[in-house]
This record gives structure tokens, sequence and C-alpha cells, in this order.
């Protein structure tokens, strides 16, 4: 998590996926910032499943959590969909998800978080928001090495000497284990929030709504999909 102290006046922008650990952080946002918007990214994704939870989600948030309800601002959309064309991955292509030559899973869309990042900093300075908050977790990371601490760190300092102003960027998930992250979510907004993290939040990488778990939709057999599993199963053991 970065240095920066919060004021009553601060505000920030949400990388707003509409997965688990997006709306985690956007309950989170919601309860430390006075103004919060969300950004979310089209980058080819190839299902609109992701991009259909999110407006879903934030709907959502504001019935579980009513007196947060007056802080979330707009929600924004990026058109990225030049940039998710030049990975070709099991993101955005109809292929089977499996490790590639460089010991990375084929769901790692090269540079994403760093385009994410440079994207919602240019949009945050627009809007005068002042913090950047992102679910990256470096526990869990799946492997992708843009999601780790040293990585998103990088950036900050990055956009804070591009920008000539301080950027900060909160990654409250950081350090979590998937329980740890269902237990954040129940700790901020009870089980109303959980419910609707479980019910509306998206993260399996093949985009099924057909199939519902106790943790949620999504096949049950794509990485995401074991990791949101067994995270949940870890949660309601504890």
């Amino acid at each position: 998590m970065s240095d920066f102290q919060n004021s009553p006046s601060s505000s920030a922008l949400v990388l707003f996926s509409g997965g688990q650990d997006s709306a985690t952080c956007l309950a989170w946002a919601l309860e430390r910032y006075e103004r919060v918007e969300t950004v979310g990214f089209d980058y080819g994704q190839r299902h609109s499943v992701e991009m259909q939870a999110r407006q879903r989600v934030r709907d959502g948030m504001a019935r579980v959590l009513p007196e947060l309800a007056d802080r979330l601002g707009p929600d924004h959309i990026v058109d990225l969909t030049g940039f998710g064309a030049i990975g070709e991955t099991a993101m955005t292509t109809d292929r089977a998800i499996e490790i590639g030559a460089r010991g990375l899973p084929n769901t790692f869309v090269p540079g994403r978080n760093l385009v994410f990042l440079t994207c919602a900093a240019a949009l945050a300075d627009r809007r005068g928001l002042e913090v950047l908050v992102g679910g990256m977790c470096e526990t869990d990371f799946s492997g992708y090495p843009d999601c780790r601490r040293a990585t998103i760190d990088a950036m900050s300092s990055a956009l804070t000497l591009g920008l000539d102003k301080p950027v900060p960027i909160d990654t409250p998930l950081m350090a979590l284990t998937k329980a740890q992250t269902w237990a954040l979510a129940q700790r901020l907004g009870g089980q109303r929030l959980v419910e609707l993290i479980v019910e509306e939040s998206h993260t399996c990488y093949l985009g099924d709504r057909s199939h519902r778990h106790v943790w949620g939709f999504g096949c049950g057999t794509c990485p995401a999909c074991e990791l949101r599993a067994a995270g949940y199963a870890e949660w309601a053991a504890e």
C-alpha cells in the first residue's frame, strides 16, 4: 500500500473489472475516500460477461453500503481493444489455457496492468482524483509479474515523474490470500457484501455464468475459478 496519507477530502479512482478483487477494493475505497470513481477497460476480452458484471456490482454496492452510497461517483470505460489484440492471449482469443514457454500462464496479457495504470493516472489527473486503487496481489498473483509489489511501486514512481505530481497507488489486497480477501469483504460490508460478490461479480476466465457454486458463478476448472473456490473454502472453514 502506498504511503499517501488520506485527508477528509481525498478522492480515488478504482480500477474496476467487476471481479471479486476489484469489488472488494471498491468497498475498501468507499470506506476511506469521500469521492470515489471507477474505471473499466475494454481490451477485447473473449467474452462480455466481465463488462456486464461491472455495472451490476456498482449498482449493488450502493444497496449493500447505503451509508457510503453518496461517495460513489461516475464510472468510466476506456477502449483498449487495439492493445488487447497485440498479446493474442487466452484472455482475448478462443484458445486453451496453458503454461507458456516462459513459465507464465497464457492468460497473462503482457503489460496489461502497466497500460491500465497509465490510462487510469491520465484519467485521474483530468478528473482531479488523487489516488489510484487496484486489486493487484502478489500472494495469489497467478504468475503475473505485473501484479507484484515491486512493479506497482515502480509504476507509481514513473507516473509521479511523468505527471510531475504524486501518483500513489493503493493495493489493499497485495499481501492477502483469497481467503483473506473474502474475510475483508465481510468486514467491510458484512454478509450482504459477500452475497453481492458471490452473485454478481465475475472472475471466470471462460465467462461461464451457467454454473452456480457456493463461491459464485464460473466454470469451476479454470485457474481463476480454482483460486476463488479454494479461497472461499478456506475462509468458510475458518
